[in-house]
């Protein structure tokens, strides 16, 4: 019986902490027993963004184009043969994912985007990234409705990271701004998540 009795404490102990485990993210613990909160989702899904976007960044375009000179990085690269920019990369990724609908949507916009599509365009996106600009280091999460549906919205600053972010955007005709230094937020990533609705 003694054994019995240890058994199912060292269970519940284990099921306990699992569920810990699975709902603790970037050192916070939710109490909510449906899983992980909507903000640390987001966080979570930025976080690999941001490494990948990155390591394209720095480690292919700038050391390709700017310091071994090597190839160039083109928004016409299809055409020129050369390296997608980092934005581009990013959108062309943003775009797989919304087609395997897998319930989260995510984009680069900007307040000086060169591509016009990537204006801000809800009031949570506008909000979002004033926030981001004004204060530096800090994301920006707010909940919105479009089309009938609630959504949990994450604005996360993305910063000029290399020579070849300020190099091109300072630099093309059609950017609206061309005064950009390293380190300078350049725009926001914006992740989508649906909330699921009450009965």
């Amino acid at each position: 019986m003694k054994t019995s009795i240890s058994t199912i404490l060292s269970v519940a102990a284990f099921t306990l902490g699992i569920a810990t485990l699975v709902t603790s993210c970037g050192g916070k613990t939710e109490t909510s027993s449906s899983g992980i909160s909507p903000q640390n989702m987001a966080d979570a899904l930025h976080a690999v963004m941001e490494s990948d976007r990155t390591v394209y960044t720095k480690q292919v375009v700038n050391r390709l184009q700017n310091e071994e000179k090597v190839i160039k990085a083109s928004e016409h690269w299809k055409d020129e043969k050369a390296l997608p920019l980092p934005a581009q990369m990013f959108r062309m990724g943003a775009e797989m994912v919304a087609e395997k609908k897998k319930g989260f949507t995510y984009a680069l916009l900007s307040e000086w985007p060169i591509n016009k599509q990537n204006f801000p365009k809800t009031e949570v996106e506008k909000a979002g990234l004033a926030h981001i600009v004004k204060n530096v280091g800090q994301n920006y999460y707010a909940e919105e409705t479009l089309g009938g549906k609630k959504y949990f919205t994450a604005v996360y600053p993305d910063t000029a990271i290399a020579a070849a972010c300020v190099k091109c955007h300072n630099n093309h005709d059609d950017s609206p701004r061309t005064d950009f230094v390293e380190g300078d937020v350049m725009g926001g990533v914006v992740i989508r998540i649906p909330l699921a609705t009450s009965n």
